[in-house]
Protein backbone atom coordinates (compact mmCIF):
# COMPACT_ATOMS: atom_id res chain seq x y z
CA UNK A 1 0.00 0.00 0.00
CA UNK A 2 1.36 3.41 -0.98
CA UNK A 3 1.89 5.90 1.81
CA UNK A 4 1.91 9.28 0.07
CA UNK A 5 3.74 10.82 3.02
CA UNK A 6 6.51 8.19 3.19
CA UNK A 7 9.29 8.59 0.64
CA UNK A 8 12.28 6.51 -0.41
CA UNK A 9 15.52 8.01 -1.74
CA UNK A 10 18.38 5.97 -3.22
CA UNK A 11 21.65 7.48 -4.35
CA UNK A 12 25.03 6.40 -5.67
CA UNK A 13 28.06 8.49 -6.59
CA UNK A 14 31.82 8.65 -6.27
CA UNK A 15 32.76 8.62 -2.60
CA UNK A 16 33.70 12.03 -1.23
CA UNK A 17 33.46 13.92 2.06
CA UNK A 18 30.16 15.43 3.12
CA UNK A 19 27.65 13.29 1.17
CA UNK A 20 25.60 12.21 4.19
CA UNK A 21 25.55 15.75 5.57
CA UNK A 22 24.32 17.20 2.29
CA UNK A 23 21.64 14.56 1.75
CA UNK A 24 20.30 14.57 5.30
CA UNK A 25 20.58 18.34 5.48
CA UNK A 26 18.35 18.70 2.43
CA UNK A 27 15.80 16.34 3.97
CA UNK A 28 15.77 18.18 7.30
CA UNK A 29 15.52 21.54 5.53
CA UNK A 30 12.40 20.23 3.77
CA UNK A 31 10.89 19.19 7.15
CA UNK A 32 11.41 15.50 6.44
CA UNK A 33 11.87 12.94 9.22
CA UNK A 34 14.37 10.15 8.44
CA UNK A 35 12.90 6.77 9.47
CA UNK A 36 15.60 4.53 7.99
CA UNK A 37 19.08 5.16 6.60
CA UNK A 38 21.67 2.75 5.20
CA UNK A 39 24.95 3.58 3.51
CA UNK A 40 27.97 1.78 2.11
CA UNK A 41 31.27 2.73 0.50
CA UNK A 42 32.89 0.25 -1.87
CA UNK A 43 36.66 0.21 -1.46
CA UNK A 44 36.95 -1.63 -4.81
CA UNK A 45 35.05 0.87 -6.95
CA UNK A 46 35.35 3.95 -4.76
CA UNK A 47 31.60 4.54 -4.95
CA UNK A 48 29.19 5.53 -2.22
CA UNK A 49 25.68 4.06 -1.91
CA UNK A 50 22.76 5.25 0.20
CA UNK A 51 19.13 4.34 0.85
CA UNK A 52 16.97 6.64 2.97
CA UNK A 53 13.31 6.41 3.99
CA UNK A 54 11.71 9.70 4.93
CA UNK A 55 8.40 10.62 6.53
CA UNK A 56 7.87 13.68 4.40
CA UNK A 57 6.70 17.12 5.26
CA UNK A 58 7.69 18.44 1.83
CA UNK A 59 6.27 18.97 -1.61
CA UNK A 60 7.81 16.42 -3.95
CA UNK A 61 8.35 18.70 -6.94
CA UNK A 62 10.02 21.36 -4.81
CA UNK A 63 12.24 18.82 -3.04
CA UNK A 64 13.23 17.26 -6.38
CA UNK A 65 14.20 20.69 -7.69
CA UNK A 66 16.39 21.41 -4.67
CA UNK A 67 17.88 17.94 -4.47
CA UNK A 68 18.61 17.77 -8.20
CA UNK A 69 21.12 20.58 -7.76
CA UNK A 70 22.85 18.65 -4.97
CA UNK A 71 22.84 15.44 -7.02
CA UNK A 72 24.29 17.25 -10.03
CA UNK A 73 27.08 18.64 -7.88
CA UNK A 74 27.81 15.11 -6.58
CA UNK A 75 27.46 13.60 -10.09
CA UNK A 76 25.05 11.17 -8.43
CA UNK A 77 22.48 8.74 -9.76
CA UNK A 78 19.35 8.98 -7.62
CA UNK A 79 15.71 7.92 -7.41
CA UNK A 80 12.89 9.32 -5.28
CA UNK A 81 9.83 7.11 -4.89
CA UNK A 82 6.93 6.29 -2.58
CA UNK A 83 7.46 3.57 0.00
CA UNK A 84 5.31 0.57 -0.96
CA UNK A 85 4.57 1.59 -4.55
CA UNK A 86 4.04 -1.46 -6.73
CA UNK A 87 6.64 -1.61 -9.48
CA UNK A 88 5.37 -2.53 -12.94
CA UNK A 89 6.72 -5.97 -13.82
CA UNK A 90 6.65 -8.11 -16.97
CA UNK A 91 7.13 -11.85 -16.42
CA UNK A 92 8.58 -14.18 -19.06
CA UNK A 93 8.00 -17.93 -18.63
CA UNK A 94 8.17 -21.26 -20.48
CA UNK A 95 6.80 -24.58 -19.19
CA UNK A 96 7.99 -24.88 -15.57
CA UNK A 97 5.47 -23.21 -13.30
CA UNK A 98 7.09 -23.25 -9.85
CA UNK A 99 8.73 -19.82 -10.04
CA UNK A 100 5.77 -18.17 -11.75
CA UNK A 101 3.32 -19.63 -9.25
CA UNK A 102 5.35 -18.36 -6.31
CA UNK A 103 5.63 -14.87 -7.82
CA UNK A 104 1.90 -14.66 -8.49
CA UNK A 105 0.95 -16.01 -5.07
CA UNK A 106 3.31 -13.65 -3.24
CA UNK A 107 2.14 -10.72 -5.33
CA UNK A 108 -1.52 -11.46 -4.60
CA UNK A 109 -0.82 -11.97 -0.89
CA UNK A 110 0.84 -8.56 -0.67
CA UNK A 111 4.36 -9.80 0.01
CA UNK A 112 5.71 -8.58 -3.33
CA UNK A 113 5.16 -4.88 -4.09
CA UNK A 114 4.79 -5.40 -7.84
CA UNK A 115 1.99 -5.24 -10.39
CA UNK A 116 2.01 -7.66 -13.33
CA UNK A 117 0.08 -6.41 -16.37
CA UNK A 118 1.13 -9.32 -18.60
CA UNK A 119 2.89 -12.69 -18.76
CA UNK A 120 4.63 -13.68 -22.00
CA UNK A 121 5.57 -17.30 -22.66
CA UNK A 122 7.01 -19.32 -25.51
CA UNK A 123 4.68 -22.22 -24.61
CA UNK A 124 0.96 -22.34 -23.73
CA UNK A 125 1.40 -24.63 -20.71
CA UNK A 126 1.07 -21.96 -18.00
CA UNK A 127 -1.97 -20.22 -19.43
CA UNK A 128 -4.34 -21.78 -16.88
CA UNK A 129 -2.11 -20.64 -14.03
CA UNK A 130 -2.16 -17.07 -15.33
CA UNK A 131 -5.95 -17.25 -15.71
CA UNK A 132 -6.31 -18.42 -12.11
CA UNK A 133 -4.52 -15.26 -10.97
CA UNK A 134 -6.40 -13.08 -13.52
CA UNK A 135 -3.22 -12.02 -15.32
CA UNK A 136 -3.30 -11.61 -19.14
CA UNK A 137 -1.19 -14.26 -20.84
CA UNK A 138 0.41 -14.30 -24.30
CA UNK A 139 2.08 -17.19 -26.11
CA UNK A 140 4.68 -16.58 -28.81
CA UNK A 141 6.58 -19.43 -30.42
CA UNK A 142 10.30 -18.70 -30.40
CA UNK A 143 12.56 -20.18 -33.07
CA UNK A 144 15.36 -18.79 -35.24
CA UNK A 145 12.80 -17.29 -37.63
CA UNK A 146 10.64 -15.62 -34.96
CA UNK A 147 13.13 -14.74 -32.20
CA UNK A 148 13.82 -11.18 -33.38
CA UNK A 149 10.11 -10.38 -33.77
CA UNK A 150 9.28 -11.77 -30.32
CA UNK A 151 12.04 -9.70 -28.74
CA UNK A 152 10.77 -6.58 -30.52
CA UNK A 153 7.32 -7.35 -29.09
CA UNK A 154 8.79 -7.66 -25.60
CA UNK A 155 10.32 -4.20 -25.95
CA UNK A 156 7.01 -2.85 -27.27
CA UNK A 157 5.28 -4.23 -24.16
CA UNK A 158 7.96 -2.71 -21.93
CA UNK A 159 7.28 0.68 -23.51
CA UNK A 160 3.48 0.33 -23.59
CA UNK A 161 3.15 -0.58 -19.90
CA UNK A 162 6.12 1.51 -18.72
CA UNK A 163 7.68 -1.68 -17.33
CA UNK A 164 10.28 -1.20 -14.60
CA UNK A 165 11.33 -4.84 -14.16
CA UNK A 166 11.39 -7.91 -16.40
CA UNK A 167 11.52 -11.27 -14.59
CA UNK A 168 12.65 -14.44 -16.33
CA UNK A 169 10.71 -17.06 -14.35
CA UNK A 170 12.45 -20.09 -15.86
CA UNK A 171 12.13 -18.59 -19.34
CA UNK A 172 14.13 -21.10 -21.32
CA UNK A 173 15.40 -18.77 -24.01
CA UNK A 174 18.71 -16.95 -24.32
CA UNK A 175 18.09 -13.25 -24.82
CA UNK A 176 19.97 -11.52 -27.60
CA UNK A 177 22.79 -9.11 -26.69
CA UNK A 178 20.62 -6.29 -28.04
CA UNK A 179 17.70 -7.13 -25.73
CA UNK A 180 20.07 -7.61 -22.79
CA UNK A 181 21.45 -4.12 -23.41
CA UNK A 182 17.95 -2.60 -23.61
CA UNK A 183 16.98 -4.23 -20.30
CA UNK A 184 20.27 -3.66 -18.52
CA UNK A 185 19.81 -3.31 -14.77
CA UNK A 186 16.10 -4.12 -14.87
CA UNK A 187 15.88 -7.80 -15.86
CA UNK A 188 16.33 -10.62 -13.35
CA UNK A 189 16.96 -14.29 -14.14
CA UNK A 190 17.06 -17.42 -11.97
CA UNK A 191 19.17 -20.53 -12.37
CA UNK A 192 20.27 -23.48 -10.29
CA UNK A 193 23.61 -22.93 -8.60
CA UNK A 194 25.09 -25.97 -10.34
CA UNK A 195 25.97 -23.64 -13.20
CA UNK A 196 28.54 -23.46 -14.60
CA UNK A 197 29.52 -26.87 -13.22
CA UNK A 198 26.49 -28.71 -14.63
CA UNK A 199 25.48 -27.09 -17.89
CA UNK A 200 23.00 -28.37 -20.41
CA UNK A 201 20.12 -30.78 -19.97
CA UNK A 202 19.17 -32.53 -16.72
CA UNK A 203 21.43 -30.61 -14.31
CA UNK A 204 19.90 -32.37 -11.30
CA UNK A 205 20.68 -35.77 -12.79
CA UNK A 206 24.23 -34.60 -13.45
CA UNK A 207 24.49 -33.36 -9.88
CA UNK A 208 23.11 -36.62 -8.51
CA UNK A 209 25.63 -38.64 -10.46
CA UNK A 210 28.43 -36.51 -8.99
CA UNK A 211 27.13 -36.85 -5.43
CA UNK A 212 26.66 -33.18 -4.65
CA UNK A 213 26.21 -32.17 -1.02
CA UNK A 214 24.57 -28.77 -1.59
CA UNK A 215 21.91 -27.62 -4.02
CA UNK A 216 20.72 -24.09 -4.48
CA UNK A 217 19.78 -21.24 -6.77
CA UNK A 218 21.10 -17.87 -7.87
CA UNK A 219 19.11 -14.82 -8.96
CA UNK A 220 21.06 -12.29 -10.99
CA UNK A 221 20.71 -9.44 -13.43
CA UNK A 222 20.56 -10.46 -17.06
CA UNK A 223 23.60 -9.66 -19.20
CA UNK A 224 24.82 -10.87 -22.57
CA UNK A 225 27.27 -13.15 -20.71
CA UNK A 226 24.97 -16.08 -19.99
CA UNK A 227 24.35 -16.55 -16.25
CA UNK A 228 27.23 -14.21 -15.40
CA UNK A 229 25.28 -11.07 -14.44
CA UNK A 230 25.58 -9.28 -11.07
CA UNK A 231 24.22 -11.55 -8.32
CA UNK A 232 21.25 -10.34 -6.26
CA UNK A 233 20.33 -13.34 -4.09
CA UNK A 234 21.48 -16.92 -3.47
CA UNK A 235 20.23 -19.81 -1.35
CA UNK A 236 21.47 -23.34 -0.73
CA UNK A 237 20.23 -26.47 0.99
CA UNK A 238 22.22 -29.49 2.14
CA UNK A 239 21.47 -32.88 0.53
CA UNK A 240 22.97 -36.36 0.82
CA UNK A 241 23.45 -39.68 -0.95
CA UNK A 242 20.02 -41.03 0.06
CA UNK A 243 18.16 -38.54 -2.13
CA UNK A 244 17.17 -39.51 -5.64
CA UNK A 245 16.87 -37.21 -8.67
CA UNK A 246 13.14 -36.38 -8.14
CA UNK A 247 13.88 -35.27 -4.56
CA UNK A 248 16.77 -33.12 -5.72
CA UNK A 249 14.58 -31.55 -8.38
CA UNK A 250 11.80 -30.78 -5.89
CA UNK A 251 14.24 -29.24 -3.43
CA UNK A 252 16.00 -27.34 -6.20
CA UNK A 253 12.77 -25.90 -7.54
CA UNK A 254 11.84 -24.77 -4.04
CA UNK A 255 15.15 -22.92 -3.80
CA UNK A 256 14.68 -21.39 -7.25
CA UNK A 257 11.22 -20.07 -6.36
CA UNK A 258 12.33 -18.72 -3.00
CA UNK A 259 15.46 -17.08 -4.40
CA UNK A 260 13.77 -15.43 -7.39
CA UNK A 261 10.91 -14.08 -5.28
CA UNK A 262 13.31 -12.60 -2.74
CA UNK A 263 15.40 -10.98 -5.49
CA UNK A 264 12.28 -9.42 -7.00
CA UNK A 265 11.24 -8.12 -3.58
CA UNK A 266 14.66 -6.56 -2.98
CA UNK A 267 14.55 -4.87 -6.38
CA UNK A 268 10.97 -3.68 -5.95
CA UNK A 269 11.85 -2.08 -2.62
CA UNK A 270 14.84 -0.23 -4.12
CA UNK A 271 17.26 -2.28 -2.02
CA UNK A 272 19.50 -3.33 -4.95
CA UNK A 273 22.13 -0.92 -6.29
CA UNK A 274 24.62 -1.85 -8.99
CA UNK A 275 28.33 -1.52 -8.35
CA UNK A 276 29.85 -2.63 -11.64
CA UNK A 277 29.74 -6.44 -11.78
CA UNK A 278 28.58 -6.59 -8.14
CA UNK A 279 25.49 -5.48 -6.27
CA UNK A 280 25.02 -3.59 -3.03
CA UNK A 281 21.99 -5.00 -1.14
CA UNK A 282 20.40 -2.94 1.64
CA UNK A 283 18.26 -5.32 3.68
Amino acid sequence: MIDSTHWLLTLSCADQPGIVLRVTGAIVAASGNITELQQFTSTESGRFFMRVQVQSGFDRSEFERVFAAIADDLAAQWVLDYVGRRRRTLVLASKAGHCLNDLLFRQRSGYLPISIPLIISNHPDLGDLATFYSIPFETHQVNPDTKAAVERHILDVVAEYDIELVVLARYMQVLSPELCAELSGRAINIHHSFLPGFKGANPYRQAHSRGVKLIGATAHFVTSDLDEGPIIEQNVRRVDHTMEVPQLMAMGQEQESRTLTEAVKLFAEHRVLLDGARTVIFR
